[in-house]
């Protein structure tokens, strides 16, 4: 008998109290039989499944909009603690109500510790769900054995399934943005590395780069819900800027279809890195974009799923930048339902620093303190039964 056999019959023993030893070794038998012949799920771990009577959703706030945030969570984005995410809302003075993090196909797991302990805490889990083995140098990766096509041809199968099912289980609404930045070039699912902007024979004005991409969201998405995983709340979630700014690459040629989408998430930072030169003004990173974004669908809820900026005195005011955007935000920026604070610093190659940490200076750090104390910011989802309407 297996180990995994072992222990679920360990945790689903029957009381001893309540029967007698003849019926206990029945039990077992029975148990390991029924087990013994069942399919067995690609050798991924089983998910303990949720006893939730009614569905819960999260509820699209009016004239408001959910603060939420990435708090450093490691090199693989995912090392989600209750005591990083508590030190977060004492620094800023404000609970979150999204909180995101990374779930790597490379893992081959379902982020059930992670969900866990957002869900403990309060607020409403965005997983990055990336199909790649994250690099351990550099960023820039080309595709390999999470290629897209090899998904569309239904080499994973086994593992979608299996994230479906474990979500399912869970129970719980969460965000999920897979394929994430998809027109821009540093990532292993970009456009650029399936045809880029050869013209595609199957429609007019359309390119093959854009094209793949659209064709395995649409098969991930699909093969999700046969499983009955009603409880995500899909992202589709672009770059502002097209790399290249190419009309093949534009972001409305990655869109699947409102059917394919929730939410319309957005990147959009300021300066980043030293070697950028000149200031990028909230104007220029969110405004153009929200527009592009706001005409690919007129009703979805919009979400910066990423959003910040670096520390560059020499440049330009973190401080100003921060708040400018929070108080113009709801003027501004009216479709804007949820805001996720990317809180992180890392060096980089050349030796330069990147602060977006909320505190990389005083001033930083009270400017956001005021502006996301402003109510329009929500700190916590607010939720309704799955069939009651809002």
């Amino acid at each position: 008998m297996s180990n995994t056999i072992l222990k679920y019959l360990n945790q689903r023993r029957g009381n001893p109290h309540n029967l007698t030893k003849i019926n206990i070794l029945l039990f077992i038998f029975i148990s390991s039989f029924m087990v013994a012949c069942q399919p067995t799920n690609s050798g991924f771990p089983s998910q303990k499944k949720t006893t939730n009577n009614r569905q819960m959703k999260i509820v699209v706030p009016k004239n408001q909009a959910y603060s939420g945030a990435y708090i450093e969570f490691g090199h693989h984005e995912d090392n989600v603690t209750l005591e990083g995410i508590e030190r977060f809302d004492k620094l800023v003075g404000k609970k979150q109500a999204i909180i995101a993090f990374s779930s790597d196909w490379g893992n081959q797991s379902f982020p059930d510790q992670q969900l866990n302990i957002i869900s403990s805490y309060g607020a409403i889990p965005l997983i990055f769900w990336s199909p790649w083995d994250r690099p351990t140098e550099g960023w820039n990766s080309k595709p390999g054995r999470f290629d897209l096509n090899a998904i569309i041809a239904g080499q994973w199968d086994g593992y979608i399934d299996y994230w479906a099912t474990q979500a399912k289980a869970y129970g719980n609404p969460l965000f999920v943005s897979w394929g994430l930045e998809m027109n821009g070039y540093w990532f292993p699912w970009s456009g650029i590395f399936y045809g880029a902007g050869k013209p595609s024979q199957n429609c007019k004005n359309c390119f093959e780069g854009p094209e793949t991409f659209k064709k395995a969201y649409r098969y991930v998405i699909d093969r999700v819900r046969a499983k009955g995983a009603s409880n995500i709340l899909w992202v589709w979630h672009a770059n502002n800027a097209s790399d290249p700014d190419e009309p093949w690459n534009a972001m409305a040629q990655y869109y699947p279809g409102p059917q394919y989408v929730d939410w319309l998430g957005i990147t959009a930072y300021g300066v980043q890195f030293k070697s950028e030169g000149n200031w990028v003004t909230v104007d220029k990173a969110i405004g153009t974009y929200y527009q592009q974004l706001c005409q690919l669908d007129e009703e979805k809820p919009l979400m910066l799923a990423e959003w910040g900026v670096g520390e560059f005195p020499e440049q330009g005011s973190k401080a100003h930048w921060i708040a400018d955007f929070l108080e113009r935000a709801s003027k501004d920026y009216p479709r804007i339902r949820a805001a996720v604070f990317w809180h992180e610093r890392w060096q980089n190659d050349d030796g330069s620093i990147s602060n977006l940490r909320v505190n990389s200076s005083s001033e930083a750090l009270k400017a956001y303190r005021q502006g996301i104390a402003n109510p329009f910011w929500l700190a916590r989802p607010l939720w309704t039964h799955a069939d009651h309407p809002e």
